[in-house]
């Protein structure tokens, strides 16, 4: 599993950026080229626009050698915004509530072992 990564702040890109982050994957990253409006949403983004800009914003992690990378750091950070790994914050928040609760199914029957032992 990845470690997190300590963020390298860079005052051209916004906030929470792939390209604000230092470490060996991003410099692979396809998106280094994109620009970072197509991975982070304006505000009060019409709903139409913003499912355009995510799905071409998909598009570019689609073709990313890095893209599992990515996914994971920001499921560990966890980056709020933005489309990272492929993911949107919703999806990726999805995915963080099911490991959660795969995590505590996990440990239940540990739990109702210990207490029968």
């Amino acid at each position: 599993m990845l470690q997190p990564i300590e963020p390298v702040m860079d005052p051209s890109f916004p906030p929470g950026h792939p390209r604000d982050l230092g470490g060996p994957w991003h410099s692979e990253a396809a998106c280094r080229s994109d620009e970072a409006g197509l991975f982070f949403a304006p505000s009060k983004e019409p709903t139409a626009a913003r499912l355009s800009r995510e799905e071409a914003a998909k598009r570019v992690c689609a073709r990313c050698p890095v893209m599992l990378e990515c996914r994971e750091h920001a499921l560990l950070q966890p980056e709020p915004y933005g489309v990272w790994g492929g993911m949107t914050a919703a999806e990726r928040r999805v995915v963080l509530a099911r490991r959660r609760r795969r995590e505590v199914e996990l440990q239940r029957p540990a739990a109702q072992i210990a207490a029968a032992g």
